[in-house]
C-alpha cells in the first residue's frame, strides 16, 4: 500500500513540475490589434521615454499576503508608452470601448481599459519597469516587467516578461 501511495505522490509532483512553464526573457514589446500601425519597441527604445523613480513596492498575492518587495524601481508610465500608438478608432467617442490585453511570455494576461489608463488616476500608477534593485531589468530574469503600484493586490497585475500588448474594441 505504501508503494502505491508513494507512486501516486511522485506522479503528482512530477506532473506539477512539468506543467509549470519557464518564463522566457523578453527584450521588446509588440503592439498590435486595433492600431493603425503595429510596432515593436525594444527595451533600449523604452528607456527613451520619461523615467520615473518609484521607490519600493510591496508585492502581494490575491489574498493580500506579502510575497516580497520590489526595491528601487524605475519605470515608464504605460499611458506615456501607449500615447505613441495611434488606435484604429473612427472618433474619440468610441475610445471608451477600447481595452489593452498585456501578455507575458508564459501567456499570463492583464487587461486595462482605455478609460482606466487615460481617464482615471490609475493611469498614473501603471508602469513598465526599466530597472529594479538599481539593476537594468535586461540583466535580470524578469526582463520587461509591468506593475500597477496603487493596486491593493499588487501581484495580480505584476507582469513578468511582458512581450505584447493587443488593442481590442469591446463588442
Amino acid at each position: 500500500m505504501f508503494r502505491i501511495w508513494l507512486t501516486v505522490f511522485l506522479s503528482v509532483v512530477l506532473a506539477s513540475a512539468v506543467a509549470q512553464e519557464v518564463l522566457k526573457p523578453t527584450s521588446s514589446i509588440s503592439i498590435s490589434g486595433r492600431v493603425k500601425s503595429p510596432k515593436t519597441v525594444s527595451f533600449e527604445e523604452l528607456k527613451k521615454f520619461k523615467l520615473y523613480n518609484l521607490g519600493d513596492v510591496v508585492i502581494t498575492n490575491h489574498k493580500g499576503d506579502v510575497k516580497g518587495t520590489a526595491k528601487d524601481l524605475t519605470g515608464v508610465l504605460l499611458k506615456d508608452f501607449l500615447q505613441g500608438v495611434e488606435l484604429d478608432a473612427e472618433n474619440p467617442k468610441v475610445l471608451s470601448e477600447y481595452y489593452f490585453t498585456c501578455i507575458a511570455s508564459d501567456g499570463y494576461k492583464v487587461i486595462y481599459s482605455w478609460n482606466e489608463l487615460f481617464n482615471t488616476s490609475i493611469g498614473n500608477s501603471v508602469y513598465i519597469l526599466t530597472s529594479k534593485d538599481n539593476q537594468p531589468l535586461e540583466k535580470l530574469d524578469e526582463n520587461i516587467v509591468m506593475i500597477a503600484t496603487q493596486d491593493i493586490r499588487t501581484g495580480r497585475r505584476y507582469v513578468k516578461n511582458l512581450q505584447s500588448i493587443i488593442v481590442r474594441r469591446a463588442e
